[in-house]
């Protein structure tokens, strides 16, 4: 049915995804920026961002072999339908509460080699995570914070192969798995000046994945009490396996990201 096309497609939703958790909170990335307060005292922000990752690692699904994979962004690209990534966070205090969500859908088609069982193989991926933590803030003063943060992450991934025409039109077969990884770690931010600040996060842990990390490092500028921008670097590894299902693999790449303070 086209290893090659499975590899692709699964690949490409993989490096889309993030897997993973670009500003995996507000806070990170709206460092010096100062934020309304309601009158109860609590701050909200909320961020929407891209991340132009490519992906290299280790993959299995279908009951096939693991295959080694290594795509660039570029290649992630043309077989991208449909992605959403988006971070909040409120916050008293000291403390914060923030959530992320990733969203991607990836479909690639080609045609088989001889028509007879099928004239075509369609792959499709969806893959979703979400994280929900909360932080503490060790270190708060007018240059900068670091936070203690920890929570809890579930990835989502269902891959569904579809044949057209042949003897096997219309058949179909999906394979997927969903598992909660537990995350904790510091982030921080220190202002070079009123308006230019420096962001960074790490982030480590597991449970249903072997291991699963994340680190970043942004600079950012303030435009005014509202919005903010940042942009920078992020690289995120998850070993996960399950029953012949292997996601073993590393993202890196660029990230651009808009916060807006309300």
């Amino acid at each position: 049915m086209g290893l090659r096309l499975w590899t692709i497609s699964l690949t490409a939703a993989l490096a889309a995804n993030s897997a993973v958790f670009a500003a995996d909170m507000a806070r990170t990335v709206t460092p010096e920026a100062k934020q309304i307060e309601t009158e109860s005292g609590w701050t909200f922000t909320f961020a929407p961002y891209f991340w132009g990752a490519g992906l290299s690692g280790d993959v299995a699904q279908f009951g096939l072999p693991s295959v080694h994979v290594d795509a660039s962004f570029g290649d992630i690209w043309d077989h991208l339908d449909f992605g959403a990534m988006a971070t909040g966070e409120a916050r008293y205090d000291r403390y914060s509460v923030f959530g992320d969500i990733i969203y991607t859908k990836i479909s690639s088609s080609e045609g088989t080699p001889f028509g007879v069982l099928a004239d075509e193989a369609k792959l499709d991926t969806e893959v979703f995570t979400g994280l929900v933590g909360v932080g503490y803030s060790v270190l708060d003063d007018a240059a900068g914070h670091l936070d203690v943060v920890g929570g809890a992450r579930v990835w989502s991934v269902d891959t569904k192969i579809s044949l057209e025409g042949g003897l096997l039109d219309g058949r179909s077969r999906s394979d997927g798995d969903t598992w909660v990884d537990a995350v904790g770690g510091i982030k921080g931010t220190y202002a070079l000046t009123p308006n230019v600040f420096l962001t960074g996060w790490g982030l480590v842990g597991g449970g249903g994945a072997n291991l699963d990390w994340d680190v970043a490092a942004t600079i950012g500028y303030k435009f005014n009490e509202t919005v903010s921008s940042v942009i920078g670097y992020r690289a995120i590894g998850v070993d996960y396996e399950n029953d012949g299902f292997e996601f073993d693999v590393v993202e890196q790449g660029p990230i651009l990201g808009l916060v807006i303070h309300f």
